[in-house]
């Protein structure tokens, strides 16, 4: 199984506080991980890593076999596909206009470039394999934050990455919408057998049913990793969180609550 993330001993300081400490992680191909803990565990730090965005303080990362700090980190991003909800496109792009920027990596359209025959093939495959069809013409600002979503996911598989990144992109949906949004997330997944994904999030109803890995994080440090169903358990998930919390797994979905004292 060919290797597309490796985080070996990883420190992370920053003003003078340590973010991360001694964080192990490999992602091979074809794998979808969850990163999951309470707010301030450092979830969104090691995800900034895995793109390429944060160097560590101590340690190596190794991105498509590329360690960071010996890399051209733009040509590597290339590689990496990225969605992030809270996405600052400010213009009135369609939806078929913001997944063409993700060919040239920026937030508007690039004055004067015209995408080659390549980048419109691409682009109609994702159109077609994530439902957009029919917002082809929409702009941005009349989008729905589910829409929005599967047009950010189109966007980031445009240049046809080995990793895709999705920082908590159930963020600001309905549970019709998020769903929906689910669906696509594992429909991709089934589509794309060889596509790494890694997932941000602390709700656990916002897993798709093909989460295959999970790393629990607590206090900057890995209390977990490995296949989703033996790490996402009621201890585990009660000590990164700190507070009893009963997982339950059903019909491949993860739910979560908290267990409440018994009042005598």
């Amino acid at each position: 199984m060919s290797e597309v993330l490796r985080l070996q001993n990883v420190d992370f300081i920053r003003e003078s506080k340590l973010i991360l400490a001694d964080i192990n992680l490999v992602v091979n191909a074809g794998e979808h991980w969850a990163l999951i803990g309470p707010n301030g565990a450092g979830k969104s730090t090691v995800l900034s890593m895995c793109g390429a965005q944060k160097h560590p303080t101590r340690g190596t990362v190794k991105v498509l076999g590329q360690q960071l700090g010996h890399v051209e980190i733009r040509k590597l991003r290339e590689s990496i596909g990225h969605v992030n909800p809270r996405h600052p496109l400010g213009s009135r792009l369609t939806a078929r206009q913001v997944v063409l920027t993700g060919a040239t990596g920026t937030v508007e359209l690039m004055p004067r470039w015209k995408p080659d025959r390549e980048v419109l093939e691409r682009t109609n495959y994702l159109m077609d394999l994530l439902g957009l069809h029919s917002l082809e013409h929409a702009t941005w600002p009349t989008m729905s934050q589910g829409e929005r979503g599967r047009t950010l996911i189109a966007r980031a598989l445009v240049n046809d990455p080995q990793l895709l990144l999705l920082d908590e992109p159930a963020t600001g949906l309905d549970v019709a919408a998020r769903e929906q949004f689910l669906e696509t997330i594992d429909h991709l997944h089934r589509s794309q057998p060889q596509l790494a994904t890694v997932l941000v999030t602390h709700h656990f109803e916002e897993l798709p049913e093909t989460t295959s890995h999970a790393a629990l994080l607590k206090k900057g440090a890995v209390l977990a990793a490995g296949a989703a169903q033996e790490v996402l358990t009621t201890p585990l998930v009660s000590e990164s969180f700190e507070h009893p919390i009963q997982i339950e797994y059903r019909d491949q979905r993860w739910q979560a609550r908290a267990i409440r004292a018994m009042i005598s």
